[in-house]
C-alpha cells in the first residue's frame, strides 16, 4: 500500500538581496591604513557608536530554494494498520472489508456524547477510540438502546473503532460494525497511551515532507546538512565529523518531514548507514565506526553549503549577518564554508555547529566583538575577563 501524495512548490519562499556585512561594518579584513578614516563608508556618523551595526538592526537573508513539497490528503486504515499495528498492538476484531476506509484527519476521538446521543459537532473523520468510560456506558443500556446508540454512531461513517484496555466488546457492535464495513480493533494499551500514540504517528504520517540533496548529520545534538555541487567534499566531510563523535543520518538523498513547526531529517530504512566515497565506493558507517555511528533521524538545525574557493570573497566573514533557508515554511541557519585542498573542512563545520549551539544558549560571540568594538572606538575601556595584568 502506497501513501497519497500531491505535490505542491513552496510558495513561501522568497529571495533578499541584502548588503553584505563588509559594507555595514567599520571593521573588516580590510581595514583601511591609519587615518583614512574618512574612506569609510560610515566615516559621516555623528558619533563613535554609529560606526558599529548591532545585530538586532541587521535584517535576516533569507535564501530561496525552489523544491517539491508532497503533502498527504489521506491514508487508508489498512495502511494505517500495516504501519503501527505493531507499535499500537492493534489486533483486527472483525473482518478487513472497512481497511479501504479513509483516515482523513491526523487526530483521534473519543465518541462519549455521540454515544450518548448528541451527535452535532462530531468528530466523524477521526479514529473513535472507546475506553473504560465509554465502555461502561453502554453496558449500562438497555439491548435495544444499546444498539440504536452504536448504529447512530456507524451511520456517521467514522474511519474505525478502536476498544482500548481489552474491553469487552458487545455483539451488537460487532454486527453493526460488519453491517456498515467499519474495521473494529482492540488494543491492551490505556486510552490516553493509545491516543497519544496513536496522535504521534498520525501527524508523522500526514506530515509535509520534501527531499535535499546532501549528507545529514547529528553533531553533538545539532542537526547538520552538508550540501554542495558534486565533488565538493560532502562525504569525505560527513566521515571527518563520524571520526569526531557525529553520527550520519543519510547520505546524498535526504528526507525532510515538518511535524507542528519541527524539521526532521531521515532516510530510506534500506540505505541508512550507507556513504559513498569517490574512490572507495559503498561503505558501512556502522561496520567500521560502530553502531554510535548512525542514527534513524535528527532535527534539522542548520545548512552548511560548501562552496569552491574562488567565491571566497561573497562569503560573510564577519558571521554578523544570518542567513537562513526556508524549508517547509521554517526558517533554518544556513552557512557557506569555503573548500580549498588543506583545509580541515569537518573541523570548521564542527565549530559552526558548536557556534550555533552557543547562539542558542545565548552568547553570540560576533555580537560581543561587534560591542567591544563600539566600546573602543567611542573611547571607553573595556575588561575583558580572559585578560590578566601583570
Amino acid at each position: 500500500m502506497t501513501p497519497h501524495f500531491s505535490s505542491s512548490n513552496d510558495d513561501d519562499i522568497h529571495k533578499h538581496a541584502l548588503p553584505s556585512a563588509k559594507s555595514s561594518l567599520l571593521f573588516h579584513s580590510s581595514f583601511p591604513a591609519k587615518n583614512s578614516l574618512h574612506s569609510l563608508p560610515l566615516a559621516h556618523a555623528n558619533k563613535p557608536s554609529d560606526f558599529c551595526c548591532l545585530r538586532s538592526s541587521l535584517p535576516i537573508t533569507m535564501l530561496a530554494m525552489a523544491r517539491k513539497v508532497k503533502s498527504v490528503s489521506h491514508i487508508t486504515v489498512g495502511e494505517f494498520f500495516e504501519r503501527h499495528g505493531e507499535n499500537l498492538k492493534l489486533d483486527p476484531i472483525n473482518s478487513t472489508s472497512g481497511f479501504e476506509r479513509k483516515i482523513v484527519e491526523p487526530s483521534v476521538n473519543r465518541p462519549g456524547l455521540a454515544l450518548a446521543g448528541f451527535m452535532e459537532h462530531f468528530a466523524y473523520l477521526r479514529i473513535q477510540v472507546l475506553g473504560n468510560s465509554e465502555v461502561e456506558y453502554l453496558n449500562t443500556l438497555e439491548p435495544e438502546t444499546r444498539q440504536q446508540r452504536i448504529r447512530t454512531l456507524c451511520e456517521a461513517q467514522p474511519p474505525c473503532i478502536v476498544i482500548s484496555r481489552d474491553a469487552r466488546v458487545h455483539q451488537d457492535m460487532l454486527d453493526i460494525c460488519e453491517e456498515f464495513s467499519i474495521s473494529l480493533f482492540r488494543t491492551p494499551l490505556n486510552t490516553m497511551r493509545f491516543i497519544n500514540s496513536a496522535t504521534f504517528h498520525l501527524e508523522h504520517d500526514f506530515a509535509d515532507t520534501t527531499t535535499a540533496h546532501g549528507c545529514m548529520l547529528d553533531f553533538r545534538g545539532i542537526g547538520v546538512l552538508i550540501k554542495g555541487k558534486s565533488g565538493s567534499g560532502k562525504s569525505e566531510t560527513a566521515i571527518g565529523l563520524v571520526e569526531r563523535g557525529g553520527a550520519l543520518i543519510a547520505d546524498d538523498h535526504v528526507k525532510i518531514r515538518n511535524v507542528n513547526g519541527e524539521l526532521t531529517a531521515f532516510t530510506d530504512d534500506f540505505s541508512r548507514g550507507f556513504i559513498e566515497m569517490r574512490g572507495i565506493g559503498i561503505i558501512n558507517v556502522t561496520n567500521i565506526y560502530g553502531l554510535g555511528s548512525i542514527r534513524p533521524d535528527a532535527p534539522l538545525d542548520l545548512i552548511v553549503n560548501l562552496r569552491p574557493y574562488s567565491d571566497l570573497n561573497q562569503v560573510d566573514r564577519l558571521g554578523i549577518t544570518r542567513e537562513t533557508e526556508n524549508i517547509l515554511g521554517v526558517d533554518v541557519p544556513c552557512v557557506d564554508i569555503p573548500v580549498a585542498p588543506g583545509r580541515d573542512t569537518a573541523r570548521l563545520v564542527a565549530v559552526t555547529a558548536l557556534e550555533l549551539q552557543l547562539r542558542r544558549l545565548g552568547y553570540d560571540m560576533a555580537a560581543e566583538f561587534n560591542n567591544r568594538l563600539s566600546e573602543k572606538l567611542a573611547g571607553k575601556d573595556f575588561s575583558s575577563p580572559f585578560t590578566t595584568n601583570y
